[in-house]
């Protein structure tokens, strides 16, 4: 049936944005939805070019229209799920973390994406482009430790974080460990 394969493209990047992990590449219900995509574009440019087609006939009309808007579906979930996986792929860059399960043409999106990421960051290197764009509501925060770091030397001193140690500090000197998930706001 027309749209099914598509679908099952859609319940994978549905499954996707649940997981931790990008799963693998769905390359069989790719291939399956282009060569559906092809062969509904051949048969309109068929119809059309048949001898007796008549633009008026209602029939011939609606069963133009019927594949091509099942043409336009394929494109539409094809694209939504390629999006999704982009989309993915782009945060794990950002965050630097690692995704095991990408085929050739993914890895080297990735690796493209992750040398534009560098490029970007170049100049800035005192500037974490990571972090949240909105401002921060207090300068100074509480936070506990989860994971001994050891000591972390500040503008207004050296502190050494151990587990399950608390410190009232800039919110700015300890960023990048609450983004690394040492440091906890309380």
């Amino acid at each position: 049936m027309l749209g099914d394969t598509a679908l099952k493209l859609v319940h994978d990047s549905r499954r996707t944005a649940a997981l931790d992990l990008l799963p693998a590449y769905q390359e069989e219900l790719v291939r399956g939805v282009c060569r559906e995509i092809r062969q509904l574009d051949a048969s309109i440019n068929k119809t059309q070019d048949e001898p007796g087609y008549d633009p008026q006939d209602r029939v011939a009309h609606c069963n133009l229209l019927v594949q091509h808007l099942a043409m336009r579906r394929d494109k539409r979930c094809l694209l939504a799920y390629q999006f999704t996986r982009a989309r993915r792929m782009n945060e794990a860059a950002w965050k630097q973390t690692e995704e095991p399960n990408l085929n050739g043409n993914e890895q080297e999106y990735m690796k493209a994406y992750e040398d534009l990421i560098v490029d970007i960051k170049g100049p800035y290197t005192d500037i974490d482009l990571t972090g949240s764009l909105e401002p921060p509501n207090d300068v100074f925060i509480d936070v506990r430790v989860l994971q001994s770091v050891g000591e972390v030397q500040t503008e207004y001193g050296v502190f050494n974080l151990e587990k399950d140690s608390q410190f009232f500090v800039r919110r700015s000197d300890v960023q990048t460990l609450l983004l690394q998930g040492y440091l906890k706001e309380i």
